[in-house]
């Protein structure tokens, strides 16, 4: 004859395995996490050096540069000689970056077009970059489509 006692024992046993399994599965899901976690690649901020020991000069091809590296939002590039960007030569009274040293914030998602100020260096001496910057947080493709190449101002 089952009794209120055995009832009542039974009840704790049970609540202890349940309770007890239910740990066991949080337990096993937060280390499954943490492995995870720890898996995923860090995706953050890089200070690019245009060129890398080439520098900026001619006769260098920077879109090969610039083909295998993925320049996330918040990046930077640095650069040596004088540098203007497609978006200042649409600007009236634009100022190039001219100090030798210059560091250029990736601020914000999308194409950006980077050429020499110098006489011909972009036309005939191959002295411009295009990239494009994506935001590692927004949820959309990890590499944007490839386009046609686009021309620079000074091709055109």
């Amino acid at each position: 004859m089952i009794t209120s006692h055995h009832l009542i024992n039974i009840t704790l046993i049970i609540n202890n395995i349940i309770s007890h399994g239910l740990l066991q599965v949080y337990y096993y899901l937060h280390n499954i996490a943490i492995i995870a976690i720890s898996l995923v690649p860090s995706i953050s901020a890089v200070d690019y050096i245009v060129g890398d020991e080439a520098g900026w000069t001619t006769n260098f091809d920077y879109q090969a540069w610039a083909q295998d590296k993925m320049f996330l939002l918040h990046s930077t590039i640095r650069r040596e000689n004088i540098m203007f960007s497609k978006q200042m030569l649409n600007t009236i009274g634009s100022v190039p970056l001219t100090s030798g040293n210059d560091v250029i914030t990736l601020a914000t998602p999308g194409r950006k077009w980077y050429l020499c100020g110098v006489s011909q260096h972009c036309s005939l001496g191959g002295q411009k970059l295009s990239l494009y910057v994506i935001d590692q947080f927004a949820w959309s493709p990890m590499y944007p489509p490839t386009p046609a190449p686009l021309p620079f101002p000074g091709d055109i």
